[in-house]
């Protein structure tokens, strides 16, 4: 098969699996693949999983591509508050949650950390679009918090809570408490129930 075929039928997908090559062309040679890949006509994200570089040029595409190749996830901890603007780094890696096992990839698109969490835990998460009508999965603002202080237990005085710099605005005006308290309800976890406590407290709530 010759690249130009392979991009018509696969471009549209900007990220895909040796497994949806398959369901189109079963007798699909993967050698191709590391061709393509030593050329630069592809990135690979990870083993099997590959992505087309004219992506790195869409905005959010990088962001888009963390739900995709690890699965189930969602963009959480220090990428989502980063995007909300809660807290005032630029966050170089993609940071997610999921279900899997805490892993690292890192590619042409970025460098990719995921964080596990049990299954009742996996929650309080809503799509976000690109403007080509792609969803990618984040964290609402107060989960990616909860998220934080439940992954990162050693958050837990006053002062580790003011040196989290959370952007004081949202908290006082945009924070959704009873958001916050319903997540909380649904953890069931008393030490971060107390984190919780501590932050509001430093944050004057």
């Amino acid at each position: 098969m010759d690249f130009l075929t392979f991009r018509k039928r696969m471009y549209h997908l900007g990220c895909f699996n040796v497994h949806q090559i398959a369901i189109w062309e079963h007798a699909f040679d993967r050698n191709n693949l590391t061709r393509w890949c030593a050329r630069g006509l592809l990135v690979k994200l990870k083993n099997e999983f590959y992505a087309f570089p004219e992506y790195k040029q869409v905005n959010d595409f990088a962001r888009y591509i963390a739900n995709k190749m690890y699965s189930p996830s969602y963009i959480s901890l220090h990428s989502a508050l980063s995007f909300y603007g809660i807290i005032p780094e630029e966050v170089i890696s993609i940071t997610s949650v999921t279900t899997l096992k805490t892993n690292q990839f890192v590619n042409d698109f970025g460098t990719y950390t995921y964080q596990k969490v049990k299954r009742n835990l996996f929650f309080g998460y809503e799509p976000k679009l690109l403007q080509d009508g792609r969803a990618m999965l984040f964290a609402t603002p107060e989960k990616a918090i909860l998220d934080l202080l439940y992954l990162y237990p050693f958050y837990r005085t006053e002062q580790d809570m003011i040196e989290l710099r959370f952007d004081d605005y949202f908290m006082q005006e945009d924070l959704d408490k009873d958001r916050l308290q319903n997540f909380l309800d649904r953890i069931k976890c008393k030490a971060l129930d107390d984190r919780v406590k501590t932050m509001l407290k430093a944050y004057g709530i």
